[in-house]
């Protein structure tokens, strides 16, 4: 029936000729029927009529009342059933606002079929590349990502983890438990007393290769775990990396420390995130280790400009990320890169950095913020013990002394244990037959030769210390580094030819300051026996030509020229450390833990040194009896044998 009167209005709007209106009411129905018309095309007649018969003004849209004709036309194109019929007078006035409306309507319907239009458009240019990509989809749909080739390396890589691995030895005989850790119980109990806290600080552990600051590190983690104040979680993580390893790069493609952003250009960007041209944060090891320790082997030797970035995340306790392609009102960033962008990622960790550095060659920056743990030296006696229980770990039987030699031979406890290997493997290669995990495997001392001679190693401290005394030769002290070993001086001297003619001769390659040394016990030995070395013929010679960096000889040089001189013999189980002054004082020196250490590897049964470096050892820490003196006729007197 609507479809009708619709068809009855478009005709009489195509027939209706607009001059003869001659009064207001014929206008405004005519006004109505073209209203009508229009929502007709904008709509169509079906879904009108269906929009009508919803509203039920079916009745009211062909009524000849012009009022509730109106009222038909409002709640038609409006949608509001509760309005009510209109006055007359206010016909115009409602006419005009719908009218407003379905030309707003009309305007909304041309930008519709313009975007349509559009779109259209666009699809047709890239119909090619949406279809490439909807056959691509299929094909990973049907097929999944794997090929031939992608299944071949699959079955490789997977052959390779069925493949049977050698066990490294060392693997076998590290220590699993605190308590097997050899030695270093000062640094033990400093480094349980710092991570045992709720507050634990930063840390630095200095030492030489191989005495166990990696070990302990770890193992020290594992027990303040199960303590009941300790700040660390049952899964707190223990990060490792090598700090000779990493370098900063200065165009930030790349930090595995503190990490980096793969923008859309990088090569290592993902596809997803680069096709929609979104940068993409990668956390580093300062993230893995949040909550845990972050363990930096050679801190020492990471680069200054990586040190400094370091130093901001420890007091940021957050790594900040930035990129120019970061736009953060973009719909195309995933959530966790918008929250890295926005938050940075957590980074609070404690830091253990160790290094076989002076502390005086470590970043003042990172000193400060670090509580400082000192590893010792490993002595014979440890040395001796850690091979025992490797050989225990291994079961293997050693044979009497072979400990010992191995200890000879080993200044630490990774190449002690690492001649254990040799020996190990050695002694299974002779036997020949195959290994019984049920028996003990006997080492002996010929195995262990031949593992030395194989690997050319020669005893740690060449220089032993005697019992008889000798003139002329003395033992002083060097240290490098954390170790040290003992210095076999030696002088003799002959009348010169003519009186006040003597010359004195010292080796060139021993220093220049070393050779000061010399010129100043000339001078201390005329003050205290009234002999001009200008009388003698003196020749000083530090065996093995080593190198004396500075003047801490002074005191064994004097010694050494005084015995010669005077031809009075010197002890030999004595080793002797201080500088020498114009008026014979003993002057304090540098490197004691390293010379003590030297000293306790040649068998010296004392060790002199001077007064003002007194505090600074203990003698159990050191393991060899210190004798503290104040001038250099107190050396004499104790080390001449008259």
């Amino acid at each position: 029936m609507l479809q009708d009167i619709l068809k009855d209005y478009l005709n009489k709007a195509n027939e209706f000729d607009w001059r003869q209106l001659v009064d207001g009411d014929s206008l405004l129905r005519n006004r109505v029927s073209a209203i009508y018309v229009l929502m007709a095309q904008l709509w169509g007649p079906e879904r009108m009529v269906s929009r009508a018969n919803k509203m039920e003004v079916l009745e009211l849209v062909d009524h000849k009342d012009l009022t509730k004709k109106v009222l038909g036309l409002q709640k038609l194109l409006l949608g509001d059933p509760t309005l009510e019929e209109p006055r007359y007078d206010e016909i115009p006035h409602i006419l005009d606002l719908l009218a407003e409306d379905i030309a707003e309507m009309i305007a909304r319907r041309s930008v519709e079929e313009r975007l349509e239009r559009m779109v259209h458009e666009r699809m047709h240019e890239r119909q090619d590349d949406y279809m490439r990509e909807i056959k691509l989809n299929l094909l990973k749909e049907e097929n999944g990502p794997e090929t031939e080739e992608s299944t071949r390396k699959l079955q490789e890589l997977e052959a390779l983890e069925r493949r049977l691995a050698p066990l490294a030895a060392a693997e076998r005989m590290r220590p699993q438990k605190l308590d097997e850790v050899i030695g270093q119980e000062q640094a033990k109990k400093a480094m349980m007393a710092k991570l045992a806290t709720p507050f634990p600080p930063h840390i630095l552990l200095y030492g030489p290769p191989g005495v166990g600051k990696t070990t302990v590190a770890r193992l020290v983690l594992q027990v303040a775990k199960a303590l009941p104040n300790s700040a660390f979680g049952a899964d707190a993580p223990f990060i490792e990396v090598d700090g000779t390893t990493l370098r900063w790069d200065p165009r930030e493609i790349t930090n595995p420390l503190l990490g980096s952003v793969h923008d859309p250009i990088y090569q290592g960007a993902r596809r997803d995130l680069a096709d929609g041209a979104v940068p993409e944060p990668k956390p580093g090891l300062v993230t893995d280790a949040h909550g845990g320790i972050l363990f930096i082997d050679e801190i020492g030797e990471m680069d200054p400009m990586l040190q400094a970035k370091l130093l901001k995340v420890l007091e940021d306790k957050r790594v900040r990320f930035e990129s120019s392609y970061y736009d953060s009102s973009s719909p195309n960033i995933p959530s966790y890169i918008r929250k890295l962008f926005k938050d940075g990622a957590p980074a609070n960790f404690v830091l253990i950095g160790a290094t076989t550095r002076a502390p005086e060659q470590i970043n003042p920056a990172i000193r400060s913020r670090c509580a400082e743990v000192f590893f010792d030296p490993m002595n014979r006696d440890e040395i001796i013990l850690v091979v025992k229980g490797a050989a225990k770990r291994l079961r293997m039987n050693l044979e009497a002394g072979v400990a010992e030699l191995i200890a000879d031979h080993a200044d630490e406890a990774r190449r002690a244990v690492s001649i254990l290997a040799d020996v190990y493997g050695l002694t299974l290669y002779a036997s020949g037959a195959k290994l019984d995990r049920r028996r003990l495997l006997p080492t002996g001392l010929t195995t262990v030769q031949e593992a030395l001679q194989i690997s050319r190693l020669a005893p740690n401290a060449p220089y032993k210390a005697e019992e008889t005394p000798r003139i002329g030769k003395v033992f002083g002290v060097g240290a490098y580094g954390f170790l040290g070993s003992a210095l076999e001086i030696e002088a003799i001297s002959f009348p010169s030819h003519e009186p006040g003619k003597g010359v004195i001769r010292f080796n060139d390659t021993a220093g220049s300051m070393a050779k000061d040394s010399v010129f100043v016990a000339a001078a201390v030995i005329r003050k205290l026996y009234n002999l001009n070395l200008a009388d003698f013929d003196v020749h000083v010679n530090v065996v093995g030509g080593g190198n004396v960096d500075g003047p801490s000889a002074g005191a064994a040089l004097t010694v050494a020229i005084a015995s010669a001189v005077r031809q009075v013999p010197v002890r030999q189980d004595v080793a002797i450390t201080g500088e020498i002054s114009l008026h014979g004082r003993l002057k304090p020196v540098g490197g004691l833990y390293g010379k003590a250490y030297g000293a306790k590897q040649a068998g010296m049964k004392e060790l002199l040194l001077p007064q003002e470096n007194a505090q600074e050892l203990r003698e159990e820490i050191v393991g060899i009896p210190l004798v503290p003196l104040q001038s250099i006729e107190e050396v004499l007197q104790r080390v001449l044998v008259s």
